[in-house]
């Protein structure tokens, strides 16, 4: 038996604002104007975002960083803004120390690709200027470096650079950017699971209001065509046609759409409290995982489906029979339609007095990927209020019964004493994930109790613990979590010089100045990236080959955390979660962007005044000659190219490969995304919507890419990054996986699994005052957030593992905010603080997993750990206040009998975003 919750998980979540950006719509009633109207006729021009304009200046964004910006971050922006302004039926404010912002997206943004262009770029013109001093282009080595320089110039004008680059361009700061904008300062975060983002943005969204650790959530989510990237790549699976027809035998795919929308949620009580008006309430929620090894593809199980859609209906009590609207995925995938309409048939079979009506809004839209499921909730939730069931374009034949399309919208009628109306949402993603949503109209006038309750009702003071029952890591030159702990006993970092395979120091290194094109430091925490799989996986070769190394690195980390726990992967069991931290666009994917878009460097070469006595014959075979000596990342071309490009992939492929019906997420909250991921694994543990996850980050910013963007805003130490020391002037990068396999307390206990500790809390924020600088009162929220659920005092925590990036502002700001929550007249001895980044560099994505990890093995030996490179702390930190103290030596954790070692881990991000998490030894005995 699954143990149960402690807090209620069941209450309507109510859905109070809308927002819909698509081609040819903006707002909630365009939205439902469009869903009525009659498509374009063959051959009209077709809208897209381009056509909508958006004023960045009432967002208040500094004029240095607008450069920055991605085109999706100005799109969201907008959409929160409406969002908000259609949730104001008065003059109600938000709680906004309790208001969350998610976002999802899937596939790189249009700066990441400029970006990763224009460092790719340099490489390009050093093959230009090679190929110039050949004999037949005039051998001039003047006349080819002339050109090369130009080359760079003309890129970097083209493309644009700005220092705020390596921010700007982030998945996460879009929903620290809308957290920003309008003063929200709860938890923030991005993430993606391919074509079920939006599902998982509101599934985390509504575990987080039931569990009462937000009052609000504003969810945001979208897709647009940034590059040719993501069409070649679904083209290669066989995905793409020419139009989306949702319902046909024998559709060969789906034209990719583009969209952003928002809703902004609340707990039913809270909007009846609040007086907002509720467009539907959302009652059920099931989302699920069928893990399968080998190239990513939609499941064709119907029992899966059928299974799914029932849990959602039972989740919220209701009867197949009382849905009278299906909002199907319809993405005109042949099997995938079959599979989707037999187990909907299974599920819906006894339907009430009439027909099902069923629909999908991928017949005018097109299927817009990280925003479809938002699309299709936001359409039944706007027919339940409107109470008129949707038309559908007659593109197929009819399902079949129950079921029937609509030629044109009619009013919804409700038999009497038939209960309140409802919808269901029906939908899948590529990697296997499968969601089902129920949604039910509200009456203010025949409201039930749920409606009169008072990431004021709250998570109870000390909810159950999550027990960490598995782990693994791999982080410089450290190949396993062992590996890494022995690091730490030695007090010796292990930062030098990068290898010249990852940083071309001709390229891109210039020590002793800022630069756009040029990292100033050459020092790093490299890992080796596995050749082969692990033990027990059957790969082949060429998917290997194209997995992100992150993927291969977290794969492998995944192999390690099993192989510590046995035959791990066949005891788990049930439904459960697989997310990791990352880069929501890995490198492969960026590399193979820049391939596709090589004609635009290949047109600059041809405006370039060095180059202007060639004629055109001698310039197309310059051109063809660097084309093949420059050997670009070549195009998707085969089912798996898609696989390993894709950031959710990186969990997906762990999810698949070792069979678990766990639903694989992509999440980044910059350098906190690791404690994030943890903390959405928390959230669905506890809520008992899955009974176990894997958790943790990987990243690997050890390349060229990266030490560019982050010089270019100074970041990065002209040294080696030293922690709290007088001369800390930046950090240095470090390639790094860390994950923990996590199970409630009880259940652990049940099924007989060491427990290597106990996750007790864990508190967030945004501090909504700058992307950049830290900000104490942003850390003291989330370090209070998470005591708030502890059940113990920031006096009984003797070890602090700190963010601790090496910078004199960061670290002062956040010891001085550690002072306001740790200090203590009660301490019986001085707090440790620490930090992982002083021996493996700063791991961004991976950092808060680094620094839980480092934490976790203080716990299980009783060893306080060193660290490196500490010469002098700097007296700005004024650690008597706590009093704290920062060691360089290993020594032992006393602790008194009987009672547990705990210690706090913080992780801090770009975008104001905060983490802190609490853990605690556990001793033999229950709890």
């Amino acid at each position: 038996m699954r143990s149960k919750p402690d807090t209620p998980h069941d209450e309507p979540v109510a859905i109070v604002g809308i927002a819909a950006l698509y081609p040819g719509v903006r707002g909630a009633d365009a939205f439902w104007r469009h869903l009525a109207e009659p498509p374009p006729p063959p051959g009209a021009a077709a809208p897209s975002l381009a056509d909508i304009e958006v004023d960045v200046a009432q967002f208040g964004i500094p004029p240095a960083q607008a450069g920055a910006l991605t085109r999706m971050q100005l799109l969201m922006l907008e959409a929160a803004r409406e969002c908000l302004e259609d949730a104001k039926a008065g003059d109600r404010t938000l709680q906004a120390e309790r208001t969350d912002v998610v976002a999802g997206v899937c596939a790189g943004l249009d700066r990441q690709y400029a970006n990763a262009l224009r460092v790719e770029g340099s490489r390009y013109a050093r093959e230009l200027e090679r190929a110039l001093t050949a004999p037949e282009f005039g051998g001039s080595a003047r006349t080819a470096a002339q050109a090369a320089d130009e080359l760079r110039t003309a890129l970097v004008r083209r493309l644009g650079a700005s220092p705020h680059d390596r921010v700007g361009e982030m998945a996460s700061t879009i929903p620290a950017r809308i957290a920003s904008a309008f003063k929200l300062r709860g938890r923030t975060l991005a993430l993606e699971s391919a074509d079920a983002t939006s599902f998982l943005a509101l599934a985390h969204a509504l575990d987080s209001l039931r569990g009462g650790l937000s009052e609000a959530v504003l969810v945001v989510t979208g897709q647009r065509e940034e590059g040719p990237f993501l069409r070649a790549a679904l083209a290669a699976k066989g995905l793409v046609a020419d139009r989306t027809r949702p319902f046909a035998a024998d559709g060969g795919g789906f034209a990719l759409g583009e969209g952003v929308g928002a809703l902004l949620l609340k707990r039913l009580s809270s909007a009846v409290r609040d007086g907002d008006r509720v467009y539907a309430t959302v009652r059920g929620c099931a989302v699920r995982h069928e893990g399968r090894p080998g190239v990513f593809r939609y499941s064709t199980s119907v029992e899966r489906r059928a299974r799914t859609a029932r849990a959602a209906l039972d989740a919220c009590g209701a009867p197949p029979s009382s849905v009278g609207y299906v909002e199907c995925g319809g993405y005109g995938v042949a099997h995938e339609t079959r599979a989707e309409l037999d187990a909907l048939k299974a599920v819906y079979a006894e339907a009430g007095p009439g027909p099902v009506v069923v629909g999908s809004v991928r017949d005018r839209l097109g299927h817009t990927f990280a925003n479809a499921g938002l699309a299709s909730v936001t359409k039944a939730a706007l027919a339940l209020y409107h109470r008129r069931l949707p038309a559908h374009l007659a593109q197929a034949p009819e399902p079949g019964p129950p079921f029937r399309t609509l030629p044109e919208p009619r009013k919804w009628h409700q038999e009497a004493g038939a209960g309140p109306r409802r919808a269901a949402v029906s939908g899948a993603s590529l990697t296997g994930t499968l969601c089902h949503l129920v949604l039910e109209e509200h009456d203010p006038d025949t409201a039930g109790p749920a409606a009169e309750r008072p990431r004021t009702a709250r998570v109870s003071a000390a909810p159950e613990p999550i027990a960490i029952v598995g782990y693994g890591g791999r982080f410089g030159d450290a190949p396993d979590a062992d590996a890494f702990w022995a690091a730490m006993l030695t007090g010796e970092d292990r930062i030098g010089p990068l290898p010249d395979s990852l940083l071309d120091r001709e390229l891109y290194y210039e020590p002793g100045r800022l630069s756009l094109t040029r990292s100033y430091t050459d020092q790093g925490s490299p890992l080796e990236v596995p050749a082969a799989p692990p033990e027990g996986l059957r790969i082949p070769p060429r998917r290997w080959a194209v997995m992100d190394a992150a993927q291969r690195v977290a794969l492998s980390v995944a192999g390690e955390l099993m192989a510590r726990r046995g035959p791990a992967a066949a005891a788990l069991r049930g439904p459960g979660l697989v997310a990791t931290g990352t880069n929501l666009s890995l490198s492969r994917e960026r590399r193979a962007a820049a391939g596709l878009a090589l004609g635009e460097v290949e047109s600059a070469v041809g405006g370039l005044a060095a180059l202007g006595r060639l004629d055109a014959t001698e310039t197309a075979t310059l051109l063809d000659l660097v084309r093949e000596r420059y050997a670009a990342e070549p195009a998707p071309r085969a089912p798996e190219d898609l696989d390993g490009s894709l950031a959710g992939g990186v969990a997906a492929v762990i999810a698949g490969e070792y069979g678990l019906d766990a639903v694989p997420l992509g999440i980044e909250a910059a350098c906190a995304s690791s404690l994030a991921a943890l903390d959405v694994a928390v959230g669905r543990l506890r809520s008992g919507s899955v009974d176990y996850a894997l958790a943790g980050g990987v990243e690997l910013p050890c390349n060229a890419r990266d030490m560019v963007l982050c010089s270019a805003l100074g970041l990065l130490s002209h040294g080696r990054i030293t922690p709290f020391d007088t001369a800390a002037d930046g950090f240095t990068p470090g390639d790094g996986c860390a994950l923990f396999l996590l199970k409630r307390y009880a259940d652990a206990r049940r099924d007989g699994d060491a427990i290597h500790g106990l996750v007790c809390g864990i508190g967030a924020s945004n501090d909504a005052k700058s992307l950049i600088a830290p900000d104490a009162d942003g850390q003291v929220r989330a370090m209070r957030q998470a005591f708030g659920q502890a059940g113990f005092d920031p006096a009984d925590v003797g070890y602090l593992e700190a963010h601790g990036t090496g910078t004199r502002v960061g670290d002062r700001v956040e010891i001085a905010a550690v002072a306001r929550v740790y200090a203590s007249p009660h301490r019986r001895r001085p707090l440790e603080v620490g930090s992982a980044k002083s021996f493996f560099g700063h791991t961004f994505a991976a950092a808060g997993g680094a620094g839980l990890l480092r934490a976790l093995h203080a716990l299980m030996t009783g060893v306080l750990p060193a660290n490196a490179g500490l010469t002098t702390v700097s007296p700005e930190l004024d650690l008597d206040r706590v009093p704290a103290r920062v060691s360089t030596a290993t020594g032992p954790w006393e602790s008194a009998p009987g009672r547990p070692r705990r210690a706090g881990v913080s992780s801090f991000g770009t975008g104001g975003i905060n983490y802190h998490v609490l853990i605690e030894e556990h001793l033999d005995g229950s709890r």
